[in-house]
């Protein structure tokens, strides 16, 4: 039983985590902000670049936002089972560092590749797609979150342009 306590507290950790920092945080800092565009998206997209040879506090800062959906979760789980929370946890990690080695010419073994594309895990690969267009390859752990995100991203981006329309009609009168 505390086998699949563990099983369900990770991968809820992995799901709610993903869901909440896909749409709370990554869709609408791409439409609304500039501070996940300048730190991930800037004109050298190397993860290696900036998470480790600049030192730049931004990229933790980044890094930290977009972790904050997990830790919200983490309490409520690890009441569920400590150990797959800690596995939750540790797995997201592990996922950010992976899905950032595409840089370094990294090509995904066929059969690991297989195995993420039946559980819709985003591989470094597909991570890359996200970096060259920024409109792109949601979900930074699960491939299912793209066509919602991309649905999300097209409303908040009307939401956005009305509201600039309003803001020019309201300086004219």
């Amino acid at each position: 039983m505390e086998i699949i306590k563990a099983m369900i507290a990770a991968l809820l950790l992995l799901l709610l985590g993903d869901f909440f920092s896909t749409f709370l945080y990554h869709v609408p800092e791409h439409v609304f902000g500039r501070f996940h565009t300048i730190v991930h998206h800037g004109k050298n997209r190397s993860f290696l670049h900036y998470a480790v040879l600049t030192r730049n506090p931004l990229v933790v800062i980044d890094g930290i936002l977009g972790a904050i959906p997990y830790f919200i979760f983490t309490p409520c789980l690890w009441q569920l089972s400590p150990i797959g929370t800690s596995i939750g946890l540790l797995f997201g990690e592990f996922h950010v560092v992976w899905r950032h080695v595409s840089i370094l010419q990294w090509q995904t073994p066929k059969p690991i590749e297989f195995i993420c594309n039946l559980l819709f895990i985003t591989t470094p690969e597909r991570h890359w797609q996200h970096h060259r267009n920024a409109f792109a390859a949601y979900g930074d752990i699960f491939t299912f979150l793209d066509p919602p995100a991309q649905k999300w991203l097209i409303f908040l981006r009307f939401i956005r342009r009305k509201s600039k329309q309003n803001i020019q009609l309201l300086a004219t009168e």
